[in-house]
């Protein structure tokens, strides 16, 4: 596996990481423990050694299998979590809570579940409107001061949250949405991105399954799949989105590599300090993932791919009505 730098920070990744989400969260009931385990082990067998959890995921129960995973291997991964969300007595998230103190309280809740002393890159959730980006860069440089933080990252921000930062804390790596199917970020994210020397760990690299050609109009997801509430989801969205999948594929064979692989290299084509993180529960679909890495795409098919894809009309909103109200632009 290549390894990748994220921007100017110095921290040093393999060129494709792991997203741990979906083993516990968001994509209907999660793996077995022992599974979790088996595959993110096999993900360090195979090279990766990025990988990528947060407290909401479970919430916390991510945390922890990612951590009882990673325990034998802790000096050659480096491991991404996240604040930012608030937790009710039952553990269910109810909001958005950046306040420094409670940064500081669910950091130790943190450490204490993945089974280390330092986090290696932690990112801010979502940007919490009620509390200045100064104070949480503040909070945040300070858990670095004391060890407990080495990197310091933000997800899904805006311009202006970015810059108003990294002038407090250098920031090593912003997180959001960027494939085939959602490139919002080259619009302004990416160029400031390169100005600033800040990496980029794209999530949902795959449209969140979409574009592997696996996904089709009469597929049904599980009732606790959050793709049901995703507009862009809808059957009659997923039969007009049909185009790029069939794109893909068609570029897939032409370089004799699977649509998945494709629609990966094609993001590793565009910058050398973007890292995606696909993530999956199903061994054959990891190797075939990190299969990317070792896909070589000409710059016509690099230049095929970007220009089709900008011509296409893509149908449905990228979040339900709720979880856009969080995305701060």
């Amino acid at each position: 596996m290549q390894k990748r730098q994220l921007g100017r920070s110095g921290l040093e990744v393999s060129a494709i990481g792991l997203g741990c989400m979906g083993l516990n969260f968001g994509y209907g009931q999660a793996t077995e423990k022992s599974q979790a385990i088996a595959l993110i082990r096999r993900a360090v067998e195979l090279g990766v050694t990025f990988f990528d959890t947060a407290q909401a995921y479970g919430p916390f129960s991510n945390e922890e299998v990612v951590g009882e995973a990673l325990r034998p291997f802790r000096d050659r991964v480096v491991i991404a979590t996240k604040f930012g969300f608030n937790f009710d007595r039952d553990g269910k998230s109810i909001g958005l809570n950046s306040n420094p103190a409670y940064i500081r309280q669910m950091t130790e809740g943190s450490l204490k579940r993945l089974g280390i002393e330092t986090i290696d890159l932690y990112y801010q959730h979502r940007v919490d409107p009620s509390v200045p980006m100064t104070e949480v860069a503040g909070a945040v440089k300070r858990l670095i001061e004391e060890g407990k933080v080495r990197h310091f990252g933000m997800s899904e921000a805006g311009v202006a949250a970015i810059r108003e930062a990294h002038v407090v804390q250098p920031v090593a790596a912003l997180q959001s949405e960027y494939s085939l199917w959602w490139r919002e970020p080259e619009e302004a994210i990416l160029p400031v991105l390169e100005e600033l020397g800040i990496g980029f760990v794209p999530f949902s690299p795959l449209g969140k399954g979409f574009l592997t050609g696996a996904v089709r109009p009469d597929t049904k997801f599980e009732a606790s799949d959050f793709r049901n509430t995703v507009p862009r989801f809808s059957k009659e969205n997923r039969k007009a989105n049909q185009p790029l999948v069939d794109l893909v594929a068609t570029i897939a064979r032409r370089v004799h590599a699977t649509p998945a692989q494709v629609a990966i290299a094609w993001i590793l084509a565009q910058k050398p300090w973007i890292v995606p993180i696909p993530g999956t529960t199903k061994l054959h679909r990891l190797e075939e993932n990190l299969g990317a890495a070792a896909v070589e795409l000409s710059s016509a098919d690099v230049a095929d791919l970007t220009r089709a894809t900008s011509a296409l009309e893509i149908h449905g909103a990228r979040y339900g009505e709720a979880s856009q109200r969080m995305v701060n632009r």
